[in-house]
């Protein structure tokens, strides 16, 4: 049976949608999948103080909000954190050896990270000396779920589904001491005697260029559909 020039034409639009659909699909679970807790510093070198800038999303699918965020340190020698507006700090000290285990921030009542923003956490500690750090973090929505970012790495390589966030030491030392270059600006969180404007979605750089990417995708599809409609119809 022939094929007419016009069920050719539907055919394969139906293909290029198909697989314009299909690539969004990926390009969106990918970028779901990437909303992890994450940490980075600027020339982290083993023995040095550093600090340490702790990037945490709200990933809450009922609404609720991020209001606790602790990190274990490795015993480190000393620790001091940031002023965050709308969220108090807490040092858990070794009595004995005095070092730092631990640093947990509490947000204040009406204070939190909803799931369309993201909040940076900044301390500065001391590193030990080795070539990289596990930081296992653990983040308290307000309903009361508690998500333990502490997995290591699988078999492999492969990342787990709550990896601990860890930090490559292969910095130059800086020569200095915490005293030294100011810590990043912390993301501004309302506190609870402001009045609190409705939640902006931030849409994080490689989300951005993968919707970009998708669109792009979907512009070729929907050129070539239609270079071979006219062609066939002339």
């Amino acid at each position: 049976m022939r094929t007419t020039p016009r069920a050719s034409s539907r055919a394969l639009l139906a293909t290029a949608t198909a697989g314009v659909v299909l690539s969004m699909t990926l390009t969106i679970g990918t970028g779901t999948a990437a909303a992890h807790v994450h940490v980075d510093a600027d020339d982290a070198a083993p023995g040095s103080t550093s600090v340490l800038t702790f990037r945490v999303p709200g990933e809450s699918e009922d609404g609720s909000l991020t209001t606790k965020f602790s990190v274990a340190l490795p015993n480190v020698a000393s620790a001091r954190t940031e002023v965050m507006p709308g969220w108090s700090t807490v040092l858990d000290r070794d009595a004995t050896a005095g070092t730092v285990r631990s640093v947990t921030w509490t947000a204040a009542p009406g204070v939190g990270i909803s799931a369309e923003q993201f909040a940076l956490f900044h301390v500065s500690v001391a590193l030990p000396d080795e070539e990289s750090v596990s930081l296992p973090a653990t983040q308290t929505y307000s309903d009361g779920k508690v998500v333990r970012w502490d997995q290591p790495p699988l078999p492999g390589g492969g990342e787990p589904e709550y990896p601990a966030p860890t930090l490559e030491l292969s910095g130059a030392a800086a020569g200095g001491d915490e005293h030294g270059s100011p810590a990043p600006t912390a993301t501004a969180v309302p506190s609870a005697t402001e009045p609190q404007a409705e939640p902006v979605a931030m849409a994080r750089p490689d989300d951005t260029a993968r919707w970009l990417a998708g669109g792009a995708l979907v512009l070729a599809a929907v050129a070539v559909v239609l270079a071979v409609v006219r062609r066939r119809s002339a």
